[in-house]
């Protein structure tokens, strides 16, 4: 009897696993196993913002891993593309495809904001939720207005249900979100990797996302006409993709 492919689902900043309600059981149906994660310090368990970082996360994916049993896959959305990216480099040898939906997937020590910087001169929109934050006196962890949430990240849900889902949001320590792994060809970068492109997105805006494909080249590219959020918004779209280059990583991996 053949294992189901365990599946990482990695949320972005200001999130946790309740964004991947409505995707998991698709991912369920369609033969894996998914593991929707919260990342610590994200709200859920008791960690100080102040000790929350890139290693940290790491740290519990890789406790997730070991508890699944490897190989695995990973699906990460927004900013937890670092997250993912990172754990790639970690461990090459337990993961076996990764997803990145409108996803940071970024160069070696490259931060999001240096591609959002690149951008604004002819882009002026470019940072997206940022101009909205709102920041902690010490400047350790911002929090997402409802409204902009539901402007920026949902846009293409109806209004009440796009602030319905951005009062779920919680308090971001910046440790996690400001991050840029130390990546190297020989570990991430043999990993197979889909990214998922999301047009109407108003928060990592599509030109941001073609510019990181461009910048780390070699993913798989599949378009959707959603907004940031597809797995919040149109799972049934994402699915089919999704699963069909899973399905692709857990044969692969069986011949092995």
């Amino acid at each position: 009897m053949s294992r189901k492919l365990p599946v990482l689902l990695i949320h972005g900043a200001w999130q946790g696993s309740w964004v991947w309600e409505a995707f998991s059981p698709l991912l369920e149906e369609s033969g894996f196993q998914p593991i929707p994660v919260d990342l610590p310090g994200n709200g859920v368990d008791d960690t100080p913002p102040e000790a929350v970082n890139l290693d940290l996360y790491i740290s519990h994916l890789r406790s997730l891993i070991e508890a699944a049993g490897a190989p695995v896959a990973v699906i990460a959305h927004s900013g937890g593309g670092n997250a993912a990216s990172a754990l790639g480099e970690a461990m090459p040898e337990a993961i076996t495809g990764i997803v990145y939906v409108a996803g940071m997937m970024l160069p070696s020590g490259m931060g999001f904001g240096d591609i959002v910087k690149e951008a604004l001169p002819t882009h002026p929109e470019a940072g997206g939720i940022s101009p909205h934050l709102v920041w902690s006196q010490d400047g350790i962890v911002s929090t997402v207005p409802p409204e902009a949430a539901a402007r920026h990240f949902l846009n293409d849900l109806p209004l009440e249900t796009a602030l319905a889902a951005a009062a779920r949001l919680t308090p971001q320590p910046e440790g996690g979100r400001a991050s840029a792994p130390s990546l190297t060809a020989e570990r991430f970068g043999l990993i197979p990797r889909l990214y998922v492109e999301a047009t109407d997105d108003q928060s990592v805006f599509i030109y941001l996302q073609r510019r990181m494909q461009e910048l780390v080249p070699g993913a798989e590219v599949v378009t959707l006409n959603t907004g940031h959020a597809p797995h919040v918004s149109a799972p049934g779209l994402l699915i089919g993709p999704v699963a069909e280059f899973l399905e692709r990583r857990s044969a692969s991996n069986s011949c092995v």
